[in-house]
């Protein structure tokens, strides 16, 4: 593998995109800004910070991006979508994101607000991300719009096959290309992409990779959204559940990194050219897969 991927690494074609969560207070905002310039010089396509809905959560998301833009030239992706709000409280946001300098937009339907065993969409809003993004795209017509894809189908999709109509749907109504949920066995991504092409799904997806500081966090998260936990990727870090001395603490950090680069390492070779990366507001995970990419500027390799 070694080989083959240096030559993936001469043709630098490789690239990442970061996803980030909103800070909660000015502290969590220089910790962004820290990692917008620690990353700037590996050049990701971009960085999205996610959404909150609802008051608080909507401003801790401006602010974010502001923040961003204020700290990196890299542009900034805005996630957006329709829980919880009608369809002029969500064109409002996105209107919003744009006169603070966002040109890409993550249209997404969004979780069930806490609560709520099932996602109902507001009966003056949009039904699903497709109707979404169709508005998005009649109105800003130069806005990149990306969306969302589940290698392991979304918990709330019927099937695999109603969950690839779905996606279809997103890219027929306008989307520019899709960021998949995360995964830890990567034949679960190259099945489903598969299967995307097959049911003629031609529009970029992008693979998404969760970077684990903490792996016991991930995992209880992972249930919640029905991503599959391989035996074997528990095992490495069995023993390692609460343990807070430095050394335990260390190990599991290296086991992590170690498992993000062995996933991105993998999935390029098998062709796979961007990835997106769950940074969890965490940069040095992230600039360690970036490393392993070889993505490091010129003469620092």
């Amino acid at each position: 593998m070694t080989t083959n991927f240096r030559r993936l690494a001469a043709r630098r074609d490789l690239g990442v995109s970061l996803e980030v969560f909103p800070a909660r207070d000015e502290a969590g905002l220089d910790v962004l800004r820290s990692l917008a310039r620690r990353m700037r010089p590996y050049a990701p396509e971009f960085i999205s910070v996610t959404y909150g809905a609802g008051g608080s959560g909507r401003e801790r998301t401006l602010a974010t991006i502001k923040a961003l833009r204020e700290a990196t030239d890299t542009p900034i992706a805005a996630h957006l979508t329709v829980v919880g709000a009608s369809r002029a409280e969500t064109l409002r946001e996105a209107e919003r994101f744009r006169e603070a300098g966002v040109n890409h937009i993550v249209a997404l339907r969004g979780d069930a607000p806490e609560g709520e065993a099932r996602f109902s969409p507001h009966p003056e809003g949009f039904a699903n991300a497709a109707e979404l993004v169709a508005a998005l795209r009649q109105r800003w017509p130069e806005v990149r719009i990306s969306v969302a894809a589940y290698p392991e189908t979304h918990p709330d999709s019927p099937s695999r096959e109603a969950d690839l109509e779905n996606l279809r749907s997103k890219f027929e109504a306008g989307a520019d290309d899709a960021l998949t949920q995360f995964f830890f066995d990567n034949d679960l991504f190259f099945d489903f992409l598969e299967r995307a092409r097959a049911a003629g799904i031609g529009g970029e997806i992008s693979p998404g990779v969760m970077l684990m500081p903490n792996f016991f966090q991930v995992k209880s998260f992972a249930e919640r959204c029905k991503t599959s936990v391989p035996k074997w990727l528990e095992a490495r870090f069995k023993g390692l559940c609460g343990k807070k001395d430095k050394d335990s603490l260390l190990t599991h950090r290296m086991l992590a990194a170690a498992f993000a680069t062995e996933q991105v390492l993998d999935m390029a070779v098998r062709g796979v050219r961007h990835f997106h990366l769950y940074t969890m507001n965490r940069p040095h995970m992230a600039e360690a897969v970036c490393r392993a990419l070889m993505l490091a500027p010129d003469g620092e390799m």
